[in-house]
């Protein structure tokens, strides 16, 4: 790899929520999910800082639609954070579903960050759990390394990438969401609404 190819330290790579659940044959599969990890892979060597994402649910969490009795997958719930999307049971801790997709390169990742780990409340984002509150640590280490500027890519594009680079534009940080390297669910038009929220916050969408 020659120098040039590589970012300057003040950019960081996110990689949101490869996982065996969210790809082909999981429990919550989005279309197309595994398409992207070899360009992801491929991405992860030019940048000097690599955080992936991992959504680690304990057994019950309060986003899965089996928690709730009469409510259906996909139903919405108000939660004392707000509005809840109720989920098929997902990437629950220590289960071959929560596991990263065996083709994406872990050992090239710097950090791992894992999310919705709280049984009362869910976390899309890689910065904040959904009350907008609760912080992951995410910002503080990026800051602690100089950085300023990332890019997001991963699963799902409405939700988690949605989320993760919303905050981050609102924490002051550069972003960009490569939606080349994005699969997402689009419930409902949610795939529209997330990229015109993102554009709005001042996300780079490309």
């Amino acid at each position: 790899m020659q120098a040039q190819d590589t970012f300057p330290a003040n950019e960081a790579l996110i990689v949101i929520d490869v996982q065996n659940d969210f790809c082909p044959g999981g429990a919550l599969a989005v279309v197309g999910g595994d398409q992207i990890i070899p360009e992801i892979n491929a991405l992860m060597q030019r940048y000097q800082t690599v955080v992936l994402t991992q959504d680690w649910h304990p057994a019950g969490h309060s986003s899965f639609a089996s928690s709730h009795a009469g409510q259906d997958a996909y139903d919405v719930i108000d939660m004392p954070y707000g509005p809840q999307v109720l989920w098929p049971d997902h990437c629950v801790q220590g289960t071959d579903g929560a596991d990263f997709h065996p083709d994406l390169n872990v050992d090239g990742a710097h950090l791992i960050v894992r999310k919705g780990f709280r049984p009362t409340i869910d976390s899309y984002s890689a910065f904040f759990e959904n009350d907008h509150t609760t912080v992951t640590g995410l910002d503080g280490y990026l800051r602690a390394r100089g950085i300023d500027r990332v890019t997001i890519v991963g699963i799902a594009t409405d939700y988690c990438v949605n989320y993760s680079a919303v905050d981050a534009a609102k924490l002051g940080l550069v972003v960009t969401v490569d939606t080349n390297l994005c699969r997402g669910i689009d419930l409902h038009g949610s795939l529209a609404e997330a990229l015109a929220a993102m554009t709005a916050a001042g996300v780079v969408v490309r």
